[in-house]
């Protein structure tokens, strides 16, 4: 499978990824959403900050899945993984009441030629995309 991962820039999240600073993707979320039980090992990430095109691809490690998180649980996942994410402590704050944790632990980084993507059907806010080929999406 293929992932689109769209980033925020002023978190500069992409620029972490790429030199290796941010070493595992963090997704929450209050109901289940993709890529919670949707990604594998083996599996490619690809990477873009919202507004521009794709510019970063990843393999996937390894995956970790959490749920009925409480408070305490992020405080865990966050004190555990918060550095490997690229963020600190402050964070559990953002993600209070989420519920679903996915962690994807990326390896063989990689820049690629920028190529632009659509969203139809997949709607506009969305910030992670499965597809069985990133050529589904590919502009």
């Amino acid at each position: 499978m293929d992932h689109l991962a769209i980033l925020s820039k002023k978190r500069k999240l992409l620029a972490k990824i790429i030199s290796g600073e941010k070493t595992v993707e963090s997704r929450w979320y209050k109901f289940k959403k993709t890529p919670y039980k949707n990604i594998e090992a083996g599996d490619t990430v690809y990477f873009k900050e919202s507004g521009d095109p794709v510019t970063v691809r990843s393999r996937v490690r390894s995956v970790l899945f959490f749920d009925s998180l409480s408070e305490e649980g992020i405080e865990g996942i966050i004190g555990e993984y918060g550095d490997a994410i690229g963020v600190d402590s402050s964070y559990g704050a953002e993600v209070v009441g989420k519920k679903y944790c996915t962690l994807v632990f990326l390896e063989d980084v990689r820049e690629i030629s920028p190529f632009e993507i659509d969203k139809t059907g997949y709607g506009i806010m969305s910030a992670w995309i499965t597809v069985p080929s990133i050529d589904k999406i590919k502009k």
